[in-house]
């Protein structure tokens, strides 16, 4: 993990630079931070208009009592390709516009969650979560900067035990 992101802010910046440069020599200043700023603008509105239709269309399948066709990979890749394209750069917006297209976005869902289930099934799949805040921790971790909270008693049953209970509709 360490090195994809030592790449990414190391490797991608230069290159970025690199790349707005060469079009600045060609093109001039002023139009390149133009287009720098024009990308970022209709970024920030693609960006908008796919994540509330994603959005849209998950409501709508819930509603139905099915799951949602695009899951929560593509809502995922809808984020990173808005920030992509707010992002100044030539390769970040390509790469952004890539993930908000929504055929290329369907394919690069399923290649990441093939790779997900691939890892899951192998063990070898580590998520990691970070929390802070006042209201962080909740009943399953302990709170940052305090003491473990405790968890609930649990109840031994020994085998014959048994529980009587009604309901009522």
């Amino acid at each position: 993990m360490f090195k994809y992101l030592l790449l990414t802010f190391t490797v991608v910046p230069f290159i970025e630079l690199y790349l707005l440069l060469a079009i600045g020599r060609e093109v001039g200043f002023w139009p390149t931070v133009g287009g720098v700023l024009l990308t970022g603008l209709i970024g920030a509105w693609l960006a908008k208009k796919e994540g509330l239709r994603v959005l849209r269309r998950w409501q709508e399948s819930l509603a139905q009592g099915r799951m949602p066709e695009e899951g929560l990979v593509g809502g995922v890749l809808v984020l990173v390709g808005g920030v992509l394209l707010v992002s100044p750069g030539v390769l970040t917006d390509f790469v952004g516009l890539f993930l908000l297209f929504p055929p290329t976005r369907r394919v690069i869902a399923g290649l990441v969650r093939r790779r997900l289930e691939r890892r899951m099934a192998a063990g070898t799949l580590r998520v990691t979560t970070f929390q802070s805040g006042p209201f962080s921790g909740g009943p399953f971790g302990p709170s940052p900067g305090g003491e473990p909270r405790a968890s609930k008693p649990r109840i031994e049953r020994k085998p014959g035990d048994e529980t009587d209970a009604e309901f009522t509709e």
